[in-house]
């Protein structure tokens, strides 16, 4: 049974790397994602069917193709198992600023997932979030404390967005707020989506103190709307493939800034 379930977490891993491929370089032949990954072409041709299948690519003759960059860049379910080891390391690396009994913002990233993960098998603390993957990580913690922030539900980014989220986190004053960022540029931090540009502006004002996990993929890049920039957070956690130019930037800003091996 043990192998059975090894042999399955390795196909899972390998699909994902399959699916970041196809996001970060485009269109690709399906003999050549074969060779890359070193299985069998019919092998690749199931690991596209099941991608394809949950919509998380397209699988056309010969070839995979990524969606386009807004959908690919926002919808949970093509964030969800990108880049997962780095999601894990950055969270990892935040772990001890969580406090037991304090107040805790999370935004619906799935970058802090794996943070929300640890805390609900760990800490006695309340989260309030606009998401509700993050929520229901908490449905076997007994005793939890979520708040889940409502409004207008996005079923594509499995969260919350509207007025009345931003009405109750201007009534709110956490401990802490972990959040992501879609887009780095110059040390500005972007959005394709209005919406979830106000909530991160929201849940950053409602914190006393605020961390930003991002990863290398988010920097070089901008989006339609801007929300502030990287001086307005307390600590920054990166990897080490992020452009040197943007670490400068952040300590030109007076951030405090940690890189994470992966």
């Amino acid at each position: 049974m043990a192998s059975t379930r090894s042999s399955l977490a390795e196909v899972d891993r390998r699909r994902q790397d399959v699916l970041a491929h196809v996001v970060e370089h485009g269109e690709v032949r399906i003999d050549e994602l074969a060779r890359r990954f070193g299985v069998s072409l019919a092998t690749m041709h199931r690991d596209l069917d099941q991608l394809a299948e949950r919509r998380l690519l397209r699988k056309e003759r010969g070839r995979a193709a990524p969606f386009p960059t807004l959908t690919m860049e926002t919808a949970t379910r093509f964030r969800l198992g990108v880049n997962l080891p780095v999601k894990e390391a950055l969270c990892a690396a935040v772990a001890e600023e969580i406090r037991p009994g304090s107040t805790i913002v999370l935004d619906d990233s799935t970058t802090v997932f794996p943070l929300a993960a640890r805390i609900a098998r760990t800490e006695a603390v309340t989260v309030v979030t606009n998401s509700l993957g993050v929520a229901r990580l908490f449905d076997d913690t007994p005793g939890a404390d979520v708040t889940l922030l409502g409004g207008r539900y996005r079923g594509e980014f499995g969260s919350c967005v509207g007025p009345e989220v931003l009405r109750a986190l201007g009534r709110l004053r956490a401990d802490l707020a972990v959040m992501s960022a879609v887009s780095v540029l110059g040390g500005r931090l972007f959005h394709p989506m209005r919406d979830y540009a106000e909530i991160k502006e929201a849940m950053l004002d409602s914190a006393q103190r605020s961390l930003l996990l991002v990863d290398h993929t988010k920097f070089g890049k901008s989006a339609t709307h801007a929300y502030g920039d990287i001086g307005q957070y307390d600590r920054v956690v990166t990897d080490r493939g992020t452009p040197a130019g943007e670490l400068a930037e952040f300590r030109r800003m007076g951030v405090s800034v940690e890189v994470v091996d992966v």
